[in-house]
């Protein structure tokens, strides 16, 4: 048997088992890609290099093994792995902090967000930062600014500072700890990036189980999903400076959203999911609408 035919045995489990996805994979055959290469100790991004590798009956039983705990289990592949990736950067992750996927980090990347920053844009909060990557992909995409990565969780901060040490960046990325933007109290920012808490009680009672598996605390967003999000939308002015812009994920709650906030004006950032699940509100649009 070969690498890729074990892939494929492995693919048609997950199929048959009727898992969900989600967790940096959007198929069976990827997940099974990525679970067996990790189990064989092969790099990732290699599979048409290692394809035809034959696969012995010691790795066969290793892999069976894991697809068997994927599949009785329902966690996440990657708290089975420790690791995920956003945008290309590797994570360390585990079961205190939700998978990244933060859809902020494609206008991170593509710079469509630049355009609202200017020369003088310094200070940059992630709020809600959980294990830390958005914090990251925003020090690496603006080196010249300063970056501080809040969350209400003692647990997500502890894995964010594993994260923040793998990448080198512990000169530029502050942690802070405590509820919303009481966490930085007294401080503004000239962008501010929340991926929040924002599944309505409805979708979260609907959930698959690799999602259940994940910290309630990083997804429940209440009754329409904007309970946290009111408090940021009101709080939000007095820490960003003048020209300052949030950035705002909001996911499938766009409805939810437009009826919690009808007079606020928002731009609505590209993504690959859509162009309705990130949004850019300035601290001026902020303020009019209060």
């Amino acid at each position: 048997m070969t690498l890729l035919d074990l892939i494929e045995r492995c693919s048609a489990r997950l199929q048959e088992a009727g898992v969900s996805f989600g967790h940096g994979t959007t198929n069976a055959f990827d997940e099974a890609a990525w679970l067996v290469l990790w189990r064989l100790g092969q790099p990732l991004d290699a599979l048409d290099e290692v394809a035809e590798q034959t696969v012995t009956d010691v790795q066969r039983a290793q892999v069976n093994t894991l697809m068997d705990e994927r599949i009785t289990s329902r966690r996440p592949a990657a708290y089975l792995t420790g690791e995920a990736w956003l945008q290309g950067v590797p994570f360390t992750v585990d079961e205190r902090v939700i998978v990244p996927r933060s859809l902020i980090a494609e206008p991170l990347a593509d710079g469509s967000i630049d355009a609202w920053l200017s020369e003088h844009t310094r200070h940059v909060l992630d709020l809600c930062t959980g294990n830390g990557s958005l914090a990251v992909l925003a020090a690496m995409a603006w080196p010249e600014v300063q970056v501080a990565a809040a969350d209400l969780s003692a647990d997500a901060l502890a894995v964010a500072a594993l994260n923040v040490q793998r990448h080198g960046l512990a000169d530029r990325i502050r942690l802070y700890q405590g509820d919303g933007l009481a966490a930085v109290a007294g401080q503004r920012f000239d962008l501010i990036l929340c991926n929040p808490p924002y599944v309505n009680s409805a979708s979260m009672a609907a959930l698959p189980a690799e999602f259940r598996a994940e910290p309630e605390l990083a997804l429940a967003g209440g009754d329409d999903g904007m309970d946290f999000v009111r408090g940021l939308l009101r709080d939000a002015p007095a820490h960003l400076s003048r020209e300052g812009v949030l950035v705002l994920e909001i996911g499938h709650e766009r409805p939810f959203f437009e009826a919690a906030f009808p007079r606020l004006e928002v731009v609505w950032l590209p993504t690959s999911a859509g162009d309705d699940q990130v949004l850019l509100v300035s601290r001026q649009a902020l303020q009019a609408a209060a």
